[in-house]
């Protein structure tokens, strides 16, 4: 299963490549869901943010249904939004049971520009899968030649899958794409290698 938070769409439109990823891979069923956002529709009106997608909301409790996890949220301040830290902060009886511990789980995620938080963002949302027992699945440099592109202006890490984006400003370029794709399937190889092991 794969959950995003996404304002503007930059984080969204990698979560459909990641699916993607994921489906490519025989025996693998992903889904995508949002977070509940918490920001009222007048401050969303004023952020000139559009309509929130059809994906359906998640609730804690539906974590404990999957066998694998990818998390996507834009960066605020080197850290995950608020939307998702919200979300988090509401799995204390899933902490408490840990009924999470042992899954795989990975991030992907969106910033304003180069400087603000490509590593730094899913380096300070490692807490969370830290206490929930979960097992921290990178992207590390499998993705190959794309990982070292330097011609033009690339997001991702070898924490996962990334992008730039400043408000309505700016998609997702083909290379990004093409890695949030890659970490999907190699994700989803990992999630049933493991799934398998049991």
């Amino acid at each position: 299963m794969f959950r995003y938070h996404s304002v503007y769409g930059h984080v969204e439109k990698l979560a459909e490549e990641i699916l993607k990823g994921a489906a490519s891979v025989e025996g693998v069923e992903a889904k995508l869901w949002q977070v509940p956002e918490i920001l009222s529709e007048e401050v969303l009106r004023k952020m000139k943010a559009p309509p929130r997608s059809e994906v359906p909301d998640i609730s804690p409790k539906q974590l404990a249904d999957a066998d694998g996890f990818l998390f996507g949220f834009p960066a605020r301040y080197g850290m995950m939004s608020a939307q998702f830290k919200v979300f988090f902060d509401a799995t204390g009886s899933l902490w408490n049971k840990q009924t999470l511990a042992g899954k795989p789980a990975g991030f992907f995620f969106s910033t304003a520009s180069q400087g603000s938080g490509q590593e730094e963002t899913p380096f300070t949302s490692i807490t969370q899968l830290v206490h929930h027992g979960m097992l921290f699945v990178p992207i590390g440099y499998t993705f190959g030649a794309g990982m070292f592109e330097m011609e033009n202006v690339k997001g991702g890490s070898p924490y996962g899958s990334g992008t730039f984006g400043e408000h309505e400003i700016g998609e997702p370029s083909e290379l990004e794409l093409a890695q949030a794709f890659h970490q999907g399937k190699y994700f989803a190889g990992i999630a049933k290698k493991l799934k398998g092991s049991q």
